[in-house]
């Protein structure tokens, strides 16, 4: 997450690429799970991934993913972490974000893509309505990260802090993600233009020049929309930010839930403005 992706997707395609194969390790503990449906004849946990991976359904995806992981032979460190994210994601769909939150430390524990871990451990951790972890969480990934994930994890870093209203330390955040990023560059300027207009560090005007930079870029789709009808807000454009912000509330509150969840800030903030603008 630099990203290549639209940033509403769920996650990253970066995120999802496993990291080489590693040692084995036994089937993890049933407490922490639940009791996982007996593995079947033939079925290995990597076969047990695939069936979790293309669930249609939360409940369909949990079960593949804990029969994956309690599986008889032991599973490697690499399926493991991911088949507890898939785990992850279901409870995520659920709304369990105690259990989900414990599973995503669980995948921490495991040493593999520690930074996609701990954002999912943020992703909780906001759904518990728990900012102060969800930072701390992300400031970790943002420093255990490989450094083509680092603008993400400080962007996401970033824009946690500027919706929490702590605009100063945002704008350390995305001044970082700004230096890093590359095609979500404009993005990141953007944000971090908001930012510091928030902190009194920036002229209103000086965000017309981010505005069109934005609004010409692929990443002004997705996410960049809730960025566009903030600037528009800002710059006092009414109808553009009106239209932004409808399509960003639209698009992201039809998302599957762990998206919302992930996007509760950003969304409650667009739904205020287009109330304020009404």
């Amino acid at each position: 997450m630099a990203r290549s992706r639209d940033p509403l997707g769920e996650s990253p395609t970066t995120l999802e690429t496993p990291a080489p194969p590693l040692a084995k390790a036994g089937p993890v503990a049933e407490s922490s799970l639940g009791s996982p449906s007996s593995s079947r004849p033939g079925e290995s946990p990597e076969d047990c991934l695939v069936r979790a991976s293309r669930a249609r359904s939360s409940a369909t995806r949990a079960k593949y993913a804990r029969r994956g992981l309690a599986h008889p032979s032991g599973v490697d460190l690499d399926t493991r972490a991911l088949l507890l994210r898939q785990l992850y994601l279901s409870q995520m769909e659920s709304r369990a974000f105690t259990e989900a939150l414990d599973t995503a430390l669980q995948a921490v524990a495991t040493g593999v893509m520690p930074d996609v871990a701990r954002q999912d451990a943020a992703r909780a951790c906001l759904g518990l309505g728990d900012q102060r972890r969800a930072v701390d969480h992300l400031r970790i990934a943002s420093r255990v990260c490989p450094a083509s994930r680092r603008a993400f994890h400080l962007w996401t870093l970033g824009s946690s802090l500027y919706l929490a209203e702590d605009y100063v330390s945002a704008v350390g955040a995305l001044t970082r993600a700004a230096r890093w990023g590359t095609r979500d560059k404009p993005l990141y300027q953007a944000q971090l233009g908001l930012a510091r207009w928030r902190a009194g560090q920036l002229a209103t005007s000086e965000l017309a020049a981010l505005f069109d930079a934005l609004e010409l870029a692929p990443c002004g789709r997705g996410y960049g929309q809730f960025v566009l009808g903030e600037l528009g807000h800002a710059l006092g454009q009414t109808s553009v930010a009106r239209r932004y912000l409808t399509a960003f509330v639209e698009r992201a509150g039809g998302g599957r839930v762990a998206l919302q969840v992930a996007l509760e800030a950003e969304l409650r903030r667009a739904k205020h403005i287009l109330s304020e603008l009404a």
